[in-house]
């Protein structure tokens, strides 16, 4: 019995996988993301298809656990005083798009397709309210989560999980079994639980990982990271609110604790399976049934609502100061429904707002926008593409030089210098027209080239070059152009601009003769000359600096070879030197001498 148990449990897993490791490689070499290969491995085995899966919905609310996962990760980047100063972006940019996109939606659920004034409603708010998930992983591969616009995305989906309790409470005054009297409750019991998890944030998370460091074995913080996220996700489930906002919260909490590398690493093998899992089950969970009954009315509802709500997101972006190649980016982003549609039409259906067709159709139409939403964004790519001027732009092909240089911002233009300055033939590549016309102008030559594709490489003197420094602001890019150099140019010392240390490890492991974080050396030297202004002996600052850069590199071996604990426990025993002491400090007097 406990054998056939097991084969039960284990069975979906091994087909999934399977899936997974077939269909994501695929539809990445055919460039069509692995979002969408999730999606069609899903949907090949659910129940629509083969059937090898029949329970697509347990599935996929224990999935869930990946986007809970994936926001307590972005939390982690993100610190209480930057997501303080992000508060204009979440009430202001956020609210207007959230209202507009609603009031285009429901306006066409009338107009359009004459549904009534509530179910209008509730089927625009579940497809206003975009895919976290899907967002949020293609901000990551792009490594735009960062940027000024990344930080504009990560804004609007705080404030669209931040709607889900009044959205629900609207659906509850809305439902002819209900009289508005819980929406209340629940409102005061998700600020309630708001209030608990920041103040146990702000108090508890540093003593409690503290406590568990002392164990000194690191499957006790993993359990606690876990502990953590799980354990904020049910609380804020409880209060009726999201599970990944409950999980954000914490990684915002985290965020400054100098525990964080660590949980960061803990955590993120289960935040990648679990969300594969997510895209898997929501392609198992599309009805092909409804698809085929109502395939006339769905395709007119997913085009309608596609348009509407894209209209409102241009309009808005616009509004608030992007560019056209800005506004129509962060558009192809936000045309889908997210996953919180499933809950809203739910207890829509439950309350007895909308019909059971109906709901079938909502969801349905919300499934196929986050399925197509990597097609829209591949066409939104290769449009601004074909309108970017490339006037005054050469193509890298048939480049010689003894270093291969890919990027040249400000990062690049200074590393250049030391070389030019030494005669050294330099083939330089960067992917920004206008930086490359910028760089012509005082002298330079820059040619057009994407690092990340071999034929780019090969074109730019790769194979005969005697190192290739890597000088991106992007790290999954830099990550990808370092694991082509080294398999394909063996030849080539690989110097590289690391954005962080996490960054700095996983360089390391793929083999780099030379990594530095873009900002390390900048920041010991203002370091140092912190010491001198306030009077310290020469020999003490140079001794200071030598002793952090000596801890920092030893910490980051400790890390690269996974005995990080150890190092922690090592760090931790190990004694402190004494104050540094000003040899002597002048008075103010001689000070102004």
């Amino acid at each position: 019995m406990a054998e056939a148990s097991l084969g039960e449990m284990i069975g979906p897993a091994v087909v999934l996988m399977g899936a997974a490791v077939v269909a994501v490689p695929l539809f990445r070499r055919i460039g069509l993301g692995s979002v969408l290969g999730y999606f069609a491995a899903g949907l090949l085995v659910g129940p629509s298809v083969l059937g090898l899966i029949a329970d697509a919905e347990s599935i996929l609310h224990f999935s869930e656990l990946g986007v809970v996962m994936f926001l307590f990760v972005i939390g982690l980047e993100l610190r209480p005083q930057k997501l303080w100063a992000m508060r204009g972006q979440i009430f202001g940019l956020g609210c207007v798009q959230v209202v507009a996109a609603t009031t285009a939606l429901a306006l066409t659920g009338v107009a359009v397709f004459g549904f009534s004034g509530p179910v209008a409603f509730i089927a625009g708010t579940g497809f206003v309210l975009s895919s976290t998930a899907v967002i949020m992983s293609v901000l990551q591969d792009r490594g735009e989560i960062s940027s000024a616009e990344g930080q504009k995305s990560v804004a609007i989906l705080l404030f669209e999980d931040l709607m889900i309790v009044p959205l629900l409470a609207v659906v509850a005054f809305l439902s002819p079994l209900s009289h508005g009297q819980a929406g209340w409750t629940e409102i005061l019991a998700a600020a309630a639980a708001l209030a608990v998890l920041l103040g146990v944030g702000r108090w508890g998370l540093n003593p409690f990982f503290a406590l568990l460091a002392r164990a000194r074995t690191r499957e006790v913080l993993t359990a606690g990271a876990l502990l953590v996220v799980l354990g904020a996700a049910l609380l804020m489930d409880a209060a009726g609110l999201s599970m990944a906002m409950g999980a954000f919260l914490a990684g915002v909490m985290l965020s400054s604790s100098s525990y964080r590398h660590q949980i960061e690493s803990d955590v993120e093998p289960f935040r990648g399976l679990l969300m594969g899992l997510f895209f898997l089950s929501v392609g198992m969970s599309l009805d092909l049934s409804v698809v085929a009954a109502e395939w006339q009315l769905l395709l007119a509802m997913l085009a309608a609502f596609t348009v509407a709500k894209g209209a409102m997101v241009y309009a808005v972006a616009r509004l608030f100061g992007s560019s056209n190649h800005q506004a129509v980016h962060r558009t192809s982003m936000f045309l889908q429904g997210g996953e919180f549609a499933f809950v809203l039409y739910a207890a829509a259906t439950s309350g007895g707002v909308i019909e059971a067709r109906d709901n079938a159709l909502f969801v349905t139409v919300v499934i196929l926008s986050m399925a197509i939403t990597p097609l829209f964004m591949i066409a939104a790519g290769r449009l601004l593409r074909a309108g970017v001027s490339m006037d005054g732009v050469d193509v890298a092909h048939d480049l010689k030089g003894r270093i291969l240089l890919i990027g040249f911002g400000r990062f690049g233009q200074i590393a250049s210098q030391l070389l030019l300055s030494r005669g050294i033939d330099l083939a330089v590549i960067d992917r920004d027209p206008d930086r490359i016309r910028d760089a012509a102008r005082y002298g330079f030559k820059v040619f057009f080239g994407d690092g990340t594709r071999l034929d780019t490489l090969r074109q730019s003197g790769a194979r005969e070059a005697d190192a290739i420094m890597v000088c991106i602001d992007d790290p999954k890019a830099a990550t990808q152009i370092v694991e082509l150099a080294r398999h394909e140019f063996p030849q080539a010392r690989l110097l590289v601009r690391s954005y962080d240390r996490g960054h700095a490890v996983e360089l390391i492991r793929a083999g780099v003769d030379y990594q530095i974080r873009e900002t390390v050396e900048s920041a010991y030297l203002i370091g140092a000359e912190g010491l001198r202004a306030l009077g310290f002996a020469e020999v003490d600052v140079e001794e200071a600096a030598e002793d952090i850069r000596q801890r920092d590199a030893e910490r980051l071996s400790e890390q690269v070879q996974g005995d990080l604990m150890s190092g922690l426990d090592r760090l931790l025993t190990k004694p402190i030197p004494e104050p540094l002491r000003p040899a002597s400090v002048p008075p103010p007097a001689a000070k102004q001498n």
